[in-house]
């Protein structure tokens, strides 16, 4: 019998006025762009960024570039439990909507699901469940079902009425490639997505997305300087249109220059055999104001919060969820 789970969406949207919610993680790429004496304009170089990428992209048909607009949500998911008798709630996880605006005919187009994830039970998986496994030990390990509960969360969302009811395609999740692994070009290259890398070896990332039920490919885009990670469901290519990938890759694009401007702003293209650094010089910055000192003391904050507030408290319902990954 399945844990009595439930799933309710919040939306709130990303824009110049945005103010981040209490229940919004502060680790969060958004959340931390819209604090501080900076966060106004933080947001608008932010938005102004996606909007050039996005038209510098999609340019056929579009001469003065400026014919398309980027409009984003922040989707908060919440795991709704029935635990003692009543309800309770833990915020689950946040991703971005990407909605793109035809500035022709004012035509809106649903882009994709994803982009951006954030999760308080990864910040605890990798937080703080990680380092506490290997202390002592001789050696980096992983313990063999780490992420198994954050990935059986995951898929029954993308499974659940309330994801379903509300978007037509499965989610797409963009971050950075990982610092740690090799990366060397294929053949393959695609008109909107670039050229497409091969990694060296899995990383602990692409092992925890695979139990979300996400594989990985990894493309540069078109005047871009590094490939991007792309997570998915299904089929990358064929699920999505032209301008959905554009959305994604303008979005991504403008976040991974603010926080990694080492890798995604740096001022020469990845060669066919690429090693990312975070210890590499020879880059610009942008406009934007960013503390990534914060963000990773942020990440253990907001890890021990799940532990406190979710993992514990728990226990019980969630041994029935782990015992459910065997069956799936």
């Amino acid at each position: 019998m399945s844990p009595p789970f439930h799933f309710s969406l919040h939306t709130v949207r990303f824009d110049e006025d945005y103010h981040p919610s209490d229940k919004t993680r502060a680790t969060t790429n958004f959340a931390n762009l819209a604090r501080g004496e900076h966060r106004q304009r933080n947001l608008r170089h932010t938005l102004r960024m996606i909007d050039h990428r996005f038209n510098a992209l999609a340019h056929w048909d579009n001469p003065e570039g400026r014919r398309w607009r980027v409009e984003l949500d922040i989707v908060s998911v919440a795991l709704d439990m029935q635990a003692g008798g009543g309800p309770d709630s833990f915020p689950l996880m946040e991703m971005l909507q990407v909605h793109i605006v035809d500035a022709q005919d004012g035509r809106r187009i649903e882009g994709i699901v994803g982009n951006n994830f954030s999760s308080y039970l990864r910040d605890y998986d990798f937080s703080v469940r990680l380092p506490a496994y290997n202390a002592g030990r001789t050696g980096f390990g992983v313990p063999d079902d780490f992420g198994d509960l954050h990935g059986l969360l995951f898929r029954q969302f993308i499974q659940s009425a309330a994801y379903q009811a509300r978007f037509a395609k499965p989610p797409v999740i963009c971050i950075s490639v990982a610092s740690s692994k090799t990366y060397q070009r294929s053949g393959n290259q695609h008109p909107i997505l670039g050229i497409e890398y091969r990694q060296s070896e899995p990383s602990s990332t692409d092992r925890y997305f695979e139990k979300m039920g996400m594989r990985v490919r990894f493309f540069m885009p078109p005047g871009g300087v590094a490939p991007l990670a792309f997570y998915f469901c299904g089929d990358l290519l064929r699920d999505h249109g032209n301008l959905e990938l554009i959305g994604t890759i303008s979005t991504m694009e403008a976040f991974q220059k603010i926080y990694r401007p080492e890798i995604y702003n740096a001022n020469a293209p990845a060669g066919r055999i690429y090693q990312p650094s975070l210890d590499h010089e020879d880059y610009s910055l942008t406009q934007v104001v960013y503390d990534r000192v914060e963000r990773s003391q942020l990440a253990v904050q907001q890890g021990r919060f799940a532990q406190e507030h979710f993992i514990e408290p728990y226990q019980q319902l969630l041994a029935i969820t782990r015992k459910e990954t065997t069956h799936v």
